[in-house]
Order: structure tokens, then sequence, then C-alpha cells
């Protein structure tokens, strides 16, 4: 890999990129924001209208209840003395080698959005000279500090020069698949950069690996009528977070086949609000052309987002609660240090974070896209976790919620769980994650069928030393299995069992193999059915690995008849 040029691109339909000569390669670049924002209009010209909704409700996730305190943001590994050298668009830069496979930390796909570039579409990363040191990984966006590993370890260094990503390859890769990560953690938590998703344990098994940063809470989604008269009549507004999430994968398309990847084969791949951003990724034009085939995990899929009307009055309300007028202008918004729109962010209760229709980037709920068969028809993986309630109390979501979800036949949600048989806690919990969850899960398994296949599985697996401790598998519980990082959780560690491990190896091939193939396969699954509606089967990862069908269905199915009764016609 070392020296090359990067594989030129053309660029998704959305997303085209001028050509310039630089160190002898010919280079791309978005170069200024008026050319950012007139590629994404050709999308939002493109896009079709839908009803001003809710926010999308991204949540956070607990590994077991407790993650490595002592999480740090470096390269555990030792740097060589040369380290590898790849040439990529911007310039040359340097990262380290841990064995057979090659790392290179810290590479910025946008400029720091800071000062007046705060709060506007990300920009193109600038080219540098000389070398690049890329052994050292970027800070975290800004964020609540936390010390419980929430949304999958602890920061410890943050910045809004927080826009870099993170590439791990083996030695000498040629037109390997490239699998894309994006962290959860409720659009106001989490990073790239935690040691949970090091991509090491990935690549040796013949895959590219990239983790990337995104904008968070009022950084990364935010409106406000001076920020909207200030934009241009076409620039996307607000959703800051996901125009990141599309500017780094359009920097992978551009730079991957100079670390030995292939960028006609990304996948991407989340949890969480990762897995929500994956979703609406999947829902909106202009991630067209900028990942084959995608994997979800515990992303929801069935919320409705709130208006553009109702940000911009969230965002009056935010600048009276920073010091400022509810008519304040862009400079003194902008002039508020990050600490203090954070220390905001940590008021909030967990709800209103994410993705909103805007009217230009996000037109409509990503469902109906995928309802009216709009959305991105590539294979898909998806599924969730058996106690993903565990999460809506950790947000204080009071489990006496569960009634809104079968308030439409009481009785008949209560006869398909069996409530009398078990603790109205147990029926509220499953009613929770179930609706949240699992049923949406089921449903876009469903509506992207009738195209490239989907895989549909269910994450049960509980670490044999937690059983008769826990209610099932929490929230975000099956990560460090996919990216099979034990020992980046010292705290963890000492209590996995052969077994466990040997869950996560299996759960890492089939999602390796799914990148590599199209479709999941490993030892339990190795004949995993795509998703029908007529079999309705899935891959339950539990403490044996079997294909089910009709798994639930009488609940998801009483589920789902609510909420689409509950649903009217796009305005």
């Amino acid at each position: 890999m070392s020296g090359q040029c990067p594989r030129r691109f053309a660029g998704p339909r959305a997303l085209k990129f001028r050509l310039a000569k630089q160190d002898g390669c010919e280079t791309l670049k978005l170069s200024t924001i008026a050319d950012w924002n007139r590629r994404l209009s050709l999308v939002i010209r493109s896009a079709s209208g839908g009803l001003l909704m809710r926010t999308l409700i991204s949540v956070v996730f607990f590994l077991f209840g407790v993650l490595s305190a002592g999480a740090g943001s470096a390269q555990d590994a030792a740097v060589s003395g040369s380290g590898p050298e790849v040439r990529i668009a911007q310039g040359l830069v340097k990262g380290s080698r841990q064995g057979e496979i090659e790392s290179f930390l810290g590479l910025p796909f946008a400029r720091p959005p800071v000062g007046p570039l705060r709060w506007k579409p990300p920009q193109p990363a600038e080219a540098w000279s000389g070398e690049r040191q890329a052994t050292q990984y970027g800070a975290a966006c800004p964020q609540p500090a936390r010390s419980d590993g929430a949304s999958g370890g602890v920061v410890t260094r943050q910045s809004e020069d927080c826009l870099t990503l993170n590439v791990w390859a083996p030695a000498n890769a040629e037109n390997l698949p490239v699998m894309v990560w994006i962290h959860g953690g409720a659009n106001r938590l989490g990073s790239g950069v935690f040691p949970l998703y090091d991509g090491t344990n990935l690549a040796t098994r013949g895959v590219v690996m990239v983790t990337i940063n995104y904008r968070l809470g009022y950084l990364g989604y935010f409106a406000h009528p001076a920020l909207t008269a200030e934009a241009s009549a076409d620039a996307p507004l607000g959703n800051y977070g996901m125009m990141d999430q599309l500017a780094a994968l359009a920097w992978v398309q551009q730079n991957i086949a100079a670390f030995g990847g292939d960028p006609a084969r990304v996948t991407v791949f989340g949890e969480s609000a990762g897995g929500a951003s994956v979703i609406n990724l999947m829902a909106n034009p202009a991630s067209e052309g900028l990942f084959a085939q995608a994997i979800v995990e515990s992303g929801g899929g069935l919320a409705n987002p709130t208006s553009l009307a109702r940000q911009e009055q969230n965002g009056e309300a935010l600048a009276r609660q920073v010091g400022l007028s509810a008519t304040a202008t862009v400079e003194e918004l902008r002039a508020v240090p990050f600490e203090r729109w954070i220390a905001a962010t940590n008021l909030q209760s967990g709800l209103g974070f994410g993705p909103f229709i805007d009217g230009r980037l996000i037109t409509e709920a990503p469902w109906r896209a995928f309802a009216a068969g709009r959305a991105l028809d590539v294979p898909l993986l998806i599924g969730a976790n058996s106690d993903e309630a565990s999460v809506m109390q950790a947000l204080g979501v009071p489990l006496e919620s569960a009634a809104v979800f079968v308030a439409s036949d009481p009785e008949a949600a209560r006869r398909a769980y069996g409530a009398s048989r078990i603790t109205p806690e147990t029926y509220a919990r499953q009613v929770l994650g179930d609706a949240w969850f699992v049923a949406p899960a089921r449903w876009i398994a469903e509506a992207a069928a009738g195209g490239a296949p989907s895989y549909l599985y269910h994450f049960s697996y509980v670490a044999e030393r937690r059983r008769g401790q826990s209610q099932g598998a929490t929230h975000g519980s099956e990560i460090p299995y996919v990216f099979n990082n034990w020992h980046k959780l010292p705290a963890l560690l000492p209590y996995v069992t052969a077994n466990d491990q040997a869950m996560a190896d299996r759960m890492t091939e089939c999602w390796v193999t799914f990148a590599v193939t199209g479709r999941p396969g490993c030892l339990g699954a190795e004949n995993w059915p795509a998703y029908s509606p007529a079999d309705d089967s899935l891959v339950d990862f539990g403490p044996e690995v079997v294909v089910r069908s009709q798994f639930r269905k009488a609940q998801i199915d009483l589920l789902l008849g609510q909420f689409f009764r509950n649903q009217t016609a796009p305005e």
C-alpha cells in the first residue's frame, strides 16, 4: 500500500467531486461550502416530501452494566520504527503496524467544525504537505462526561475538532471488503475512538475496518431561526451529525482503495443511534453509491422525526438556556463556548436528539421510504436483543409507558405475552423492548425483502457468569461479540468463559461473512435463510445458535398493527 495514489472515484449521483493534481496524483475535492451545498441540493430537489413528525429517538447502551472505566483513547500497540505509509487525497499519512494489521488513526475527513463552521455542513479536509502521523486517535466529539462506560467507553479527550476516522487493514491488502462502523450513544454520547471498537480483530479476518466520529447533541442536531435565515435556500439544515456520516462515507469512497479496500464493497453498520443512522442513510437519496450493504443492530426504525419548525422553537428555548435571547444572532450563538452547549445537552432527558425533517436533506420518516420502496436496495442484516428495555430504563423511561404501545387492545396484548404467568415488570419490559426495537427490526426486514435479500437476527445470549442476574441480553451487549474485543474490556475479561468466546467467534464470523459475500453465515447459521414474510425466519444467537420461524409472531403482529393504525397519511 505504500506510496499509492488513491483510487479515482466517479462519485455517487448526489456527491460529485472535481479532479485536481496533487503530489503527482489525481485527487478529488469539494472545495467550498457552496460546492457541498450545491451537490446536496441535487438530492434535495429529487426527494419527495413527507409528514412533519416527532424526533427520532435514539438510545445509549450499557454493556452488561459496566465497561472498562479506564478505557483510553490511544492505540495500545507499540508503533513500529518505520510504520506503513499511504498516500490519500489530502496527502501522505504514516500509521503503525501490530502483527499483520496496519492502523491509521485520527485521519480528518472534514475540516474542524469550529468558529464560523459550527452548525454548517462539513467541509472537505484540507490537504497537508509532508507526512502526517496517524498513530494516535483524534478527540471525541463534545459530549456530557460519563464515567460508567455508557455508549462504549470513557471519553478522555474531547474537542469540536473531532471529525476524524480510523482505518485498520491487513498488510498488503488489495480490493478487500470494507466495514464502516457508526457508533451508538443516543446521538449525544460515544465515539469511534473507543477501544471497544478497535478494528484489529475484524481486519484479521480479511476486511478493511473503519470507525468514524460525528457531531453529537446540540452541536450535531440543532436548529434556530437565525441559522435558517443564514443558510442558502437549498442548504441542508440542522442534521449536522448525519451530514458528517455522509461526508465520512464519501471520504471512504475517495480514499479507501489506498488502504487496500474496495470502495464498491462497503458495508455500513451501527448499533443503537448508529443503527438508526444506518436506517436513515438507507432511506436517504444522498447515500446512493456510498455503500453496498448494511447492518443494523438495535436501531429501531418506526419513529417519526419532528419538524424543522419544532426544532427551531427548541433552539430558541436553548438560546435562552445558555444565556442568550431567543432572537440571538448566528454570531452570538457561535460565540457561546461548546461546554455550555454540552451542559444544556446533559440537562436533556435522553429523548429529543437525532435526525429531524428539515425539508431539504431529510424530507420524510425513514419508515415511509421503506414502505414506498424508496430506500436503497442493498443486502441488509438487521436485528435486536432480548432485553432492549434495559436502555429505556437507563434513560428514565418508566415501565408504565409500555401501556401506550398496547392501548388499542390491552387484553389481547396480555394474552399474547402471557401476562398472567409473568410479573408485571417482566411484561412491561418485554413490551417496551419489542415495541422500540424487535418489532421494527422485523418490519424493516420485511419491507426490504422485496429486492436485495434481508436477514433477521435475535440476540439472546447472556454471558455464562451473568445468567440468573439478567433478564436477557441487554441493549448493546452484542457489540463485544461482534468486535471480539474482550481484551479491551479489562473489567469483564476475567469473567469471560470459553463458551462466551466461542459465541464471539461465531458472531464475528457471521458479520464478516456478510461483508464479504452479502450473506451472513457462521457455525450454527451456515444456512441462514433470507427473510420472507411467509417463513418469518430469523437466527437466534442464544446459548445455541438456531434458526427460528414465526418468532414471537403474535406479539410483534399486535405491536405493528397498533403502530400503523395510529399513522396518518403524509401531508
